[in-house]
């Protein structure tokens, strides 16, 4: 058979009519319907991760908390009872595990919550709307900010002792005690002799002329001893272990 002047012979080819044949026949792969599930799944994918985050923040906080309640918790030092060792608006980290290893020691920097006739420092805010009040506390609890509910001082008598002020310096159980902390010179006004209780604590600040202390409040239970200061870490350029 002979074929007419100006034919074009096609060959069949199976693979060529799978690419040159229309979307939606069948062999034909649409380019449209192979990107759908593609971008499908990328979405699920941002929607997803965008779920996960009210959770990693959710678990963020959860381990703060038991850091905080279990370890360690930062204090800022609102007032100057503790000059010149701290200064104000120092910031501290204090262990709670300190003393679940050890005793309380004479001359431990410690933290404990405000003894009910303690004094209150009215330099520190307390009022204000209600969102004002949840970031002072926020504040004060990661410690940014001052608070008055918890204080700063140093062991000074422990469970059984006699804790006499007399001619400018301090006394336990008669005997002088040094206290190489204190600026040269500083005086210490005169009170007692007490007896520490059992289970208490007589606490004092370095201050020793502008602090609110056991000479004003008596003494402390050792129980509420939140944990023993023991860096600094505010300012960045006195950052030392007490």
């Amino acid at each position: 058979m002979t074929d007419s002047p100006g034919a074009v012979i096609r060959q069949f080819s199976p693979e060529g009519s799978r690419r040159s044949g229309r979307p939606g026949e069948p062999g034909v792969t649409s380019a449209r319907s192979a990107s759908g599930p593609a971008a499908s799944s990328q979405r699920t994918s941002r929607w997803r991760s965008l779920a996960e985050l009210p959770l990693l923040a959710l678990l963020a906080v959860g381990i703060v908390l038991v850091v905080r309640l279990l370890l360690v918790q930062a204090f800022y030092i609102p007032s100057g009872s503790m000059l010149p060792q701290l200064q104000l608006q120092d910031k501290v980290i204090v262990s709670r595990l300190a003393y679940r290893l050890h005793p309380i020691h004479r001359g431990d920097i410690v933290v404990f919550p405000a003894p009910p006739n303690a004094g209150v420092d009215q330099t520190v805010p307390h009022g204000g709307s209600a969102l004002r009040r949840l970031a002072r506390n926020v504040g004060q609890k990661l410690g940014i900010s001052a608070s008055t509910d918890v204080f700063i001082k140093r062991v000074i008598g422990l469970p059984g002792d006699t804790v006499e002020g007399r001619n400018g310096h301090v006394y336990i159980n008669g005997r002088l005690l040094l206290e190489p902390y204190l600026p040269a010179g500083l005086q210490t006004e005169s009170f007692g002799p007490v007896r520490v209780p059992a289970g208490r604590m007589w606490v004092m600040g370095d201050n020793r002329t502008d602090s609110d202390d056991s000479h004003i409040f008596g003494t402390i239970p050792e129980h509420s001893v939140v944990g023993r200061a023991i860096l600094r870490i505010w300012p960045l350029t006195h950052i030392a272990f007490l």
